[in-house]
């Protein structure tokens, strides 16, 4: 009885279009950050957050801009690893070259610049759907690993191909340590998670829905399919560029192309296909799922006393995470946040059974 909406009017415009119409979802949402931004900092250990916490927060706001364009406007794509790099090399270059530009004026400018590589790798989106746009991307994943692996320029025409972020510091404050790292990309997933929540349940939002169920339909009721797949994967982009920012300079700390080759890609769309497409809250499903599932799959044996030596254990890992997708793209194709949904609505039923 504790999950109802008895009591609860509405009696503004307002009050009706509010992104948590519940009340129990607003205080839930506001315990969840309360405790990401003021518990987790103090009790998590190093391990946990070099290992989990940052990978699935960075990771969750790449997930989240690949929703925006397939799950939100149905365009496939293959080469979010290739926007990732860009963002990536984009921060390097200014942070290099422009080296009194703030970290944040930075990142966003490198979310800026994979935004415009997005919309001229989108372009042909306009003439091709389908299968036939996801090899599109792809060939942009294959070139743009291409160009950062043999033209010098992009790397600071170091040797090794290796490249290393520069001290992190906003507005005079080191960014340094887990602790600090984790707030830094906590804070700008979370806006950057209200932003997306609001383009979603907006103009923009509802003709990329319209465009991905049908785009014909979509153009009758005077929806522009242009503008609708051109501002999707422009913002996209945008959103894969800051993450890969974000991943090169506070999670890895030095990188090289490979470290966003077309696995990367992969990863992603699969966090978006197990998280739930069209959904905000799959993103950040999908990467916890993608980030822990090898971890704990890893450590499992070694906790169950079964000998078995590093190479059966990796090989495994692939066997029982690939049968897993498979699992719940059968038992539940709409992801894990139509399961949490789902949930929701039995909550609202409790203990009636209509």
């Amino acid at each position: 009885m504790i999950y109802r909406e008895t009591g609860q009017f509405k009696t503004t415009y307002a009050s009706d279009q509010q992104l948590f119409p519940i009340l129990q979802d607003r205080w839930f949402v506001a315990a969840l950050l309360a405790f990401a931004f003021l518990v987790v900092p103090f009790v998590a250990s190093e391990y946990l957050f070099r290992a989990i916490l940052i990978p699935v927060v960075i990771l969750s706001l790449a997930a989240l801009g690949l929703n925006l364009l397939t799950g939100y406007c149905g365009q496939v794509s293959l080469g979010s690893g290739a926007f990732m790099a860009v963002g990536a090399y984009a921060a390097y270059n200014l942070a290099v070259r422009v080296p009194s530009l703030n970290l944040v004026v930075i990142i966003l400018l490198a979310g800026a610049i994979s935004m415009a590589v997005g919309v001229l790798f989108g372009v042909p989106s306009l003439r091709i759907k389908g299968f036939y746009l996801a090899v599109a991307t792809l060939a942009a994943q294959f070139f743009i690993d291409w160009a950062f692996s043999r033209i010098g320029w992009f790397t600071n025409n170091t040797s090794s191909g290796s490249v290393s972020a520069p001290p992190l510091e906003v507005f005079g404050v080191a960014i340094q340590g887990a602790q600090r790292k984790y707030l830094f990309v906590l804070t700008i997933v979370a806006l950057f998670a209200l932003a997306a929540r609001n383009l979603a349940r907006g103009a923009i939002g509802r003709s990329w829905m319209a465009t991905r169920d049908m785009d014909v339909a979509a153009e009758v009721i005077g929806i522009r399919p242009l503008h609708a797949k051109l501002t999707a994967f422009a913002v996209s982009s945008f959103y894969i560029g800051v993450a890969g920012a974000l991943w090169a300079f506070v999670y890895l700390g030095s990188w090289e192309p490979l470290a966003f080759d077309v696995n990367r890609s992969f990863q992603l769309l699969f966090m978006v296909i197990i998280g739930g497409l069209g959904s905000i809250l799959g993103a950040f499903l999908g990467a916890a799922f993608i980030v822990v599932l090898p971890l704990v799959l890893n450590q499992l044996p070694t906790m169950l006393g079964i000998p078995l030596s590093t190479a059966a254990i990796s090989h495994l890992e692939f066997m029982i995470f690939g049968a897993l997708i498979v699992f719940f793209l059968i038992v539940e194709p709409r992801g894990l946040a139509r399961l949490w949904a789902i949930g929701k609505e039995k909550l609202r039923l409790w203990p009636f059974p209509h």
